[in-house]
């Protein structure tokens, strides 16, 4: 066990990863109308893509695309194409989200227990953390295959702080969601709600904190904002 896992008064931080860690809004649209284009499907406008983002592509695809029903396998075989199309999209242009490397390093070297909680296929999560080249810093990786269900279900969040034997209280999760804000909220969760375009403030006034970017925050302020939650 990592020794800090050891020290009384542990405090955590769990991230979203899309949105959060990597700018991958423009690359999950792109594969959604990419997977449209070729497979003849429902292509999500900017507003319901905007509206069901942070939930698993599952989910969004039981539910846009029209006619019959579609039956379990053949979800799981539209869903495994568009993650394809995804990480294809986000090798050729990465684009980790501003200040995500150095909060990481920070919160590692101030001993805070880090996860990382996504509704994401696993594949997706750790291929963005090995571009961020900081999957050794993540001490629980909670992924979409670890859930039976999505945000704003707090399972996700609650299965990062049990890896972690992090009472929630203790824990702090950025989202970038407004689904996962409230996932983070009914955990009883800090929920610090990274508003970034085209989403505004106004979305997020669930949330305990709102920051426009990850340089806003560092290890003494996530501190502060832990130490003033009450167990509830």
């Amino acid at each position: 066990m990592n020794m800090k896992n050891k020290t009384p008064n542990r405090r955590a931080v769990i991230f979203d990863v899309d949105g959060v860690l990597v700018d991958s809004y423009q690359a999950h649209f792109d594969s959604w109308q990419r997977l449209a284009d070729e497979r003849g499907c429902h292509k999500l406008t900017a507003t319901e893509f905007l509206e069901t983002f942070g939930r698993t592509s599952r989910e969004i695809i039981a539910e846009l695309w029209p006619g019959a029903p579609l039956a379990d396998h053949e979800i799981a075989a539209l869903d495994d194409y568009k993650e394809e199309l995804f990480r294809d999209v986000l090798r050729s242009r990465f684009q980790a989200m501003p200040g995500a490397a150095a909060l990481i390093d920070a919160l590692h070297a101030a001993n805070f227990s880090i996860a990382a909680g996504s509704s994401g296929p696993p594949d997706n999560v750790y291929l963005v953390l090995d571009l961020l080249q900081r999957r050794d810093r993540f001490d629980a990786i909670v992924t979409g295959t670890d859930v039976t269900r999505g945000k704003p279900d707090p399972e996700v969040f609650l299965t990062c702080a049990r890896r972690l034997d992090i009472p929630p209280h203790r824990c702090a999760v950025i989202e970038d969601a407004m689904v996962g804000v409230e996932a983070a909220n009914r955990a009883g969760m800090t929920s610090i709600a990274l508003v970034t375009p085209p989403r505004n403030p106004d979305m997020f006034q669930h949330a305990d904190h709102i920051v426009r970017s990850l340089t806003e925050l560092d290890p003494t302020t996530i501190r502060s904002w832990l130490d003033r939650k009450t167990p509830g």
